[in-house]
């Protein structure tokens, strides 16, 4: 599909020019939405699904500031009323695909509509990647985790898995063996692929054990949570059980980039690169929260993200304006 002809810029016709378009609304789309109509942006925030993104599916939030404990949904639905007080037009819709265009970009939908602004931010998230094994899906948030930061908590003094064999698997570990009263650290292979120094704390602490070349092929519960998990050697085929109260899975992260626009710089993991504005190379399109390459991937660095990125677009947005008078 072409691009209209940068003459159709004025709003007339069928050609409607919005400042500024939001695909997502995790916390970082939903904190760029606020700003944006505090700075009295023609705004629109797309999202197929429940506002809140993968906040609607954690079963408590404790690290978010203010707030000693809060529901993952509560806090989803009060970010998205907060963005509804400001009157922003939030629409139902799932994005097919994005075009960068002269001056400003083009979002095609799914009932074959097409929007169109002079900047964007993608914030359309990414999900750790899964055992995909029996259990997994089913006991989510009843001792199924992937965060240990989020839900170490609910798991003091108890007994717990974790598998994984890259740093985040090992630092994870380490925060656990400090809550948990045991820590069974799960990797299919016979060594780490994590730091040498993460290893050798790892090995140091007295809670945790490990269990090499073996991998977790179900995961049991009782009806009211996790209460082992099933394994098998990777070289004898060697089954057995392991009983446990939580499990937490670290084997990396999935980025939701099917969206981003040919010619957008990402790193060799998919993650897209921006600069400190959250601005990709390609200007006026921004990408905030856990698609965007950054070292903390949490509810309030995506919020950050939405913040930055959605007072440089109205910088942006200011700008271009300014060049079509």
């Amino acid at each position: 599909m072409s691009c209209p002809k940068p003459s159709s810029y004025p709003n007339s016709g069928d050609f409607h020019l919005h400042d500024l378009i939001i695909i997502g609304g995790g916390p970082g789309g939903l904190t760029a939405g606020i700003y944006a109509q505090r700075a009295a942006l023609d705004t629109v925030l797309l999202e197929k699904g429940v506002p809140g993104g993968q906040m609607n599916n954690t079963d408590m939030v404790e690290n978010w500031p203010g707030t000693e404990s809060i529901g993952g949904a509560e806090l989803a639905t009060a970010m998205a009323d907060h963005v509804s007080s400001y009157g922003l037009e939030i629409q139902q819709q799932e994005v097919r695909q994005i075009e960068p265009c002269l001056g400003y970009h083009l979002v095609h939908l799914a009932d074959g509509r097409s929007l169109a602004a002079y900047a964007l931010i993608i914030a359309a998230g990414g999900s750790p990647r899964k055992l995909e094994v029996p259990g997994e899906d089913e006991n989510y948030g009843k001792g199924v985790s992937y965060c240990a930061v989020c839900d170490g908590f609910f798991f003091r003094n108890k007994t717990v898995v974790v598998v994984g064999g890259g740093d985040t698997a090992l630092e994870e570990s380490l925060y656990l063996a400090k809550i948990a009263g045991q820590v069974h650290l799960v990797h299919r292979r016979e060594a780490f692929r994590g730091s040498m120094i993460l290893q050798k704390r790892v090995q140091k602490e007295d809670n945790i054990r490990l269990h090499l070349n073996a991998v977790v092929t179900a995961i049991m519960a009782d009806g009211q949570g996790v209460t082992g998990v099933a394994l098998e050697d990777t070289q004898n085929g060697d089954r057995s059980e392991l009983a446990c109260d939580g499990v937490f899975v670290f084997i990396g992260f999935v980025p939701d980039n099917k969206l981003v626009p040919a010619g957008t710089k990402m790193n060799a993991d998919g993650y897209v690169i921006t600069d400190d504005k959250c601005e990709t190379n390609l200007p006026g399109i921004f990408v905030v929260g856990d698609l965007r390459e950054k070292y903390v991937k949490q509810i309030i660095t995506a919020a950050a993200d939405g913040c930055i990125a959605a007072q440089a677009a109205a910088r942006h947005v200011e700008n271009r304006k300014g060049e079509n008078k």
